[in-house]
């Protein structure tokens, strides 16, 4: 994937990431609700799939905040051109797998192609899912639990910088269908107003489907 390195003395964030970079666990996280009412319809009436139109979804509004495409590469900053979807796949024993899709902006070419890619790679053995490869969003779903937080396992000798996305099982309030949705970045390369900047304009997405 392309990138480019980001100058760290005219990035306007200096101050912020030289503050949070050395942290020992430098992420936070925040889960808030979504309404998929229109989402819920729109895939209903298309046989879309949820889920991938979620994921679809979740990667266009990363790629359009540039804070969601800065990984730490040695330490230092970087700006990828793009990012594609990484997520974790339900086999049929209840196993999961990571699965790699590339993003397209076009939802039924990412809904084909992520179709294909799913059942290719479900015959792969289990594997960690391209760790070295930071030019991803993580996802995963958890569509069982209307959650109200989410803590992702960290693996403190890797130097992962790369935002993690979790979807759960929506339920009806006063006439709407809600969504969990978690979000998770690296303080280093993201405020709070990024990730506020990431539900709003998912939930622009959802609500401009027609």
């Amino acid at each position: 994937m392309n990138y480019k390195k980001l100058d760290i003395n005219l990035w306007e964030r200096k101050a912020q990431f030289e503050f949070y970079k050395d942290y020992e666990q430098p992420f936070f996280n925040v889960t808030a609700n979504i309404e998929v009412s229109n989402l819920y319809q729109f895939c209903k009436e298309n046989n879309y799939s949820f889920f991938l139109s979620c994921l679809y979804i979740s990667t266009k509004t990363a790629n359009s905040i540039k804070e969601f495409r800065i990984r730490l590469v040695d330490g230092k900053p970087i700006v990828y051109d793009k990012i594609n979807s990484g997520s974790t796949v339900l086999k049929d024993d209840n196993t999961f797998f990571f699965c790699h899709l590339e993003f397209f902006n076009n939802l039924e070419k990412f809904l084909t192609n992520s179709r294909k890619q799913i059942n290719i790679q479900k015959k792969l053995e289990f594997r960690s899912g391209g760790r070295n490869n930071q030019a991803v969003i993580y996802h995963s779903t958890l569509p069982w639990i209307s959650f109200t937080s989410v803590q992702h396992a960290q693996d403190s000798t890797k130097g992962n910088s790369v935002p993690k996305v979790v979807f759960g099982k929506y339920f009806n309030e006063n006439n709407k269908l809600l969504m969990p949705l978690s979000v998770e970045v690296h303080h280093a390369l993201a405020d709070g107003f990024h990730v506020g900047l990431f539900f709003e304009k998912f939930q622009i997405e959802i609500d401009q489907l027609v």
